[in-house]
């Protein structure tokens, strides 16, 4: 994890960030809904500009796909713990995982492995995590985040494989304006006393720019409130263990302005977490004789370093448009799974299991645009990188309570072997102007996949080494059927490689309900998704309406075989589901005047084993409601807003005899929200942002949360605070 890096550079990155008391403020704020100096004062409106679908700058009204943006304003208002907080109240997207740095998107029902998360546009992933956790967003702190950008359904042919259900690109803050900005925020919550401090400062000067910036925060385990939530009934408030986290982090950027519109640049990132966890209550106070599962993150050490080139208007034979980079990543993580299963009135048997990974990822990915005629922009390019995984495993299990001594048995045989992943592919796409009202974008990709383990200490099994590839397509089509109404159409394929841990595993299931076994001959899961839609763009109303079907064929699942390994029921993953998902999306802004508007959103989510209509597969909601009203003064200086989210509950779910019961249960929660400017003078501002959260005080988790019962926090005040100059 960097070791080779003098210490005094991250300290320094560190003082100079917190001595200046600043995050910078972009004189440019795109694909916001309005441009702000200091985060928050109204200059004029601009139209939301995203480039994650297409990977060229567009309009959102005009992109060919369900996307949505959510702007540095919207970011800075919600005050949000994490970026995955962003998601709760996006249409088609949910949550799963809780505590301050957990929580994951779902994207229409997909999530783990099926969503794709990007920084910048480069792959931020980690071969080593489980199929269903994904990678965590809360790498990149969001105070430095500029924009969040969520593509609704695949994306494979401009982002490669796991990007079946959905892509997540985080955009960061870069210096685009002459001279020493910044601002400086500090955030406190009630319900797991937390403190976060964030500072960073920003710089222009002739042709060289910088960024730096550092983050603390410290949050105790929260507390859910009592009450009833299906089957399960708190008589008490009871402390979701593991929710809370110490971390921090710095960043650094530097850029050198080569030529009129060319950038040379570097990016060092750093992350660092311990006493994270993936939260639980006792089962004691629900469910008494029920196993108590606690998974912990004791420690976790995230470091990036990229450079790169990206250029505009370079009017070369090949390319008008550059972008080229180049990283190298280490993801250090220790892991602890804590079974105690009760064995009889007195007795118990403890598993404890620790893991420390090490997973470091080199790569880079380089595309280009051209104009080739002059209705014909050609994006193509080609990406690639390599992981090389580390594992350390330490598995005691003990027993009390027996009528008869019986020994400890310690393991030190790794669950995971040491193991390569590597990843690389081409691609290709024509934007096509087809007519004056229409055009067309389609693209293809080719891309190879390999895994094989290494020698591992405590592994005697032979080395294996295995591969697979897909070649995927997409066309997408737009239709401008007014001047603020456009028509779109969208069909494509994706596919998604297994990653290590479902070839590789063999050790207990981080829920603790099975032991999973190898299978290195698994294949990768495809998809073919169908969009249509359409969105409207006026001075009055923001739009959109989607209708969608996705089919994931070879799906990977894990089956049983009968056997049993340590009283645990043995699986392994296998290639066998063919799932249909199927949905609805309707989301729309609509402004009162005098500062007033109202949003209303619908998403409607149902999945099918089309081998086997009679399994249920559902792990989501089946409808959810959004309603939100707000009011902003022209000045910008007051605004407030209420939201009220309903989840509707789903029938059609295998729990597997949860205590919450046969459903997931529907719940409504109310978030209200408030801030006003202090000061302003010039570019010095400073604002203050108050929100009550579940304003009704509601036992409720998030659908994704419900079988492990991993509930939401209670009613709750966050404050934050923000300084610029």
């Amino acid at each position: 994890m960097y070791k080779h890096l003098p210490a005094s550079i991250l300290l320094a990155i560190g003082i100079v960030a917190i001595f200046f008391g600043t995050v910078d403020v972009d004189a440019q704020q795109t694909g916001q809904s309005r441009d702000t100096v200091a985060q928050g004062a109204v200059v004029h409106k601009l139209e939301a500009i995203t480039v994650t679908a297409t990977r060229t700058e567009k309009r959102v009204l005009d992109v060919p796909k369900p996307i949505h943006v959510v702007g540095s304003e919207e970011i800075v208002d919600q005050a949000a713990n994490s970026i995955g907080d962003l998601f709760r109240e996006l249409p088609g997207l949910a949550v799963t995982g809780v505590g301050a740095n957990q929580v994951r998107p779902s994207i229409r029902g997909q999530r783990g492995q099926r969503i794709l998360l990007l920084e910048d546009g480069i792959r931020l992933h980690n071969s080593r995590r489980q199929q269903d956790f994904g990678e965590l967003p809360a790498l990149i702190d969001v105070s430095s985040v500029k924009q969040v950008e969520v593509v609704r359904g695949p994306a494979s042919v401009l982002y490669g494989s796991d990007a079946i259900g959905g892509v997540v690109n985080v955009i960061t803050r870069r210096p685009e304006h002459d001279g020493i900005r910044g601002t400086a925020s500090y955030r406190m919550s009630s319900h797991d006393a937390q403190s976060k401090f964030s500072s960073s400062l920003s710089g222009g000067f002739d042709r060289f720019s910088f960024r730096a910036a550092a983050s603390a925060r410290k949050a105790s385990d929260y507390l859910a409130p009592s009450g009833s939530f299906g089957d399960i009934t708190l008589a008490d408030t009871a402390t979701v263990v593991g929710t809370g986290v110490r971390d921090g982090s710095v960043d650094f950027y530097a850029g050198y302005q080569a030529g009129e519109g060319q950038e040379l640049y570097a990016k060092f990132e750093y992350y660092n977490a311990d006493t994270a966890g993936f939260g639980f209550v006792d089962p004691a106070a629900y469910d008494p004789g029920a196993s108590a599962i606690e998974i912990l993150y004791p420690l976790q050490r995230f470091g990036k370093l990229s450079a790169g080139f990206r250029g505009v208007g370079i009017n070369t034979g090949f390319a008008d448009k550059l972008d080229v980079t180049a990283f190298s990543s280490a993801n250090e993580r220790q892991f602890d799974l804590n079974i105690l299963i009760p064995a009889g009135p007195s007795a118990n048997i403890s598993i404890d299991n620790r893991n420390f990974t090490e997973m470091r990822t080199n790569g880079i990915r380089a595309e280009a645009t051209k104009l080739v005629r002059s209705n014909v922009l050609l994006t193509y390019g080609f990406d690639f990188y390599r992981d090389r995984s580390d594992n350390a495993d330490t598995n005691t299990t003990s027993f009390a309570g027996f009528p008869f001594p019986i020994p400890d048995r310690v393991s030190t045989t790794p669950t995971l072997p040491n193991a390569f992943f590597q990843s690389g592919g081409v691609f290709v796409q024509g934007d096509v102007q087809a007519g004056e009202k229409t055009s067309v974008i389609a693209g293809v990709r080719a891309q190879t996949v390999k895994a094989e383990t290494r020698v591992t200490d405590g592994i005697t099994d032979p080395l294996i080494e295995h591969s697979d590839g897909a070649v995927v397509g997409a066309l997408n089509v737009i239709h401008r059927a007014s001047e603020n109404v456009n028509l779109i159409g969208s069909i494509g394929r994706a596919f998604r490689s297994p990653n290590l841990v479902e070839r590789f595993f063999n050790g207990p299931t981080p829920e603790g309900g099975s032991y999973q076994a190898t299978n290195p001959d698994l294949g990768p899961e495809t998809s073919l998704n169908i969009d249509l839609g359409v969105r409207v763009s006026t001075e009055m109303v923001e739009a959109e309406a989607f209708i969608f079907q996705n089919n994931v064929n070879n799906g990977i699942r894990i089956e049983q075989n009968g056997d049993t390994i340590i009283g645990l029921p043995v699986h392994h993953n296998v290639n066998i589901d063919e799932l249909r998902f199927r949905g609805a999306e309707l989301n729309g802004t609509f402004r009162l005047g005098y500062g007033a508007a109202f949003g209303l959103q619908y998403t409607h989510l149902s999945s099918t084993d089309v081998l086997n209509p009679d399994n249920p597969v559902g792990d989501t909601f089946s409808n959810n409601v959004v309603a939100n009203v707000a009011y902003r003064h022209p000045s910008n200086k007051i605004w407030g807003e209420a939201s009220v989210r309903h989840n509707g509950e789903r029938k059609d779910v295998d729990l597997g005899g949860a205590p919450v019961g046969a459903v997931l249960p529907a719940f409504t929660v109310v978030n209200v929200r408030a801030g006003v400017t202090l000061f302003e003078r010039n570019n010095h501002v400073q604002q203050l942002r108050v929100a009550i959260l579940n304003l009704t005080d509601a036992l409720y988790a998030e659908s994704a949360n419900a079988s492990f019962f991993r509930p939401e926090p209670g009613r709750r005040v966050v404050v934050s605070w923000n300084a610029a100059f």
